[in-house]
């Protein structure tokens, strides 16, 4: 019966996070930066379906969607919320199961252990809230 309950549970983990990850997102980024493409190509892997829009002014779409404070390099919008930067997987998949009231996460600038910036250390990435102006930036997770 324990092993019934085990293997029920891990169908259901792999089941959510098989449509979690076939989202469709839209990602803003510069025509001209590597780590961008670089990312892109991790949301794809990770079964993402991934509208890529290349953006020369990207302060501009910093801006429209609130992410000024938070910035990275590149801006994508998935299921109602804004992911700025080097984001895990793990961690907008947690977003879109837990479906907080929040305009969405952000790893700001471009860390060394994130997706797309080179070599991910897991435990080691703080992944941020997305605050209104005037809110403190709060810890979304540890990634």
């Amino acid at each position: 019966m324990k092993l019934w309950i085990r293997i029920c549970a891990v169908a259901l983990t792999l089941n959510s996070a098989v449509a979690l990850a076939g989202q469709a997102v839209t990602v803003y980024k510069s025509p001209t930066c590597g780590c961008c493409k670089k990312y892109v190509d991790y949301l794809r892997e990770n079964g993402f379906v991934v509208k890529a829009i290349d953006q020369n002014d990207m302060d501009n779409v910093k801006k429209r969607y609130g992410v000024a404070r938070v910035a990275s390099c590149h801006t994508a919008l998935i299921n109602g919320y804004v992911v700025e930067g080097h984001v895990p997987v793990s961690a907008i998949n947690k977003l879109l199961k837990e479906k907080p009231a929040i305009t969405g996460i952000s790893v700001p600038g471009m860390p060394m252990n994130s997706p797309g910036m080179g070599e991910v250390k897991k435990g080691t990435l703080a992944v941020y809230n997305i605050p209104k102006d005037g809110e403190t930036l709060t810890v979304f997770s540890v990634e």
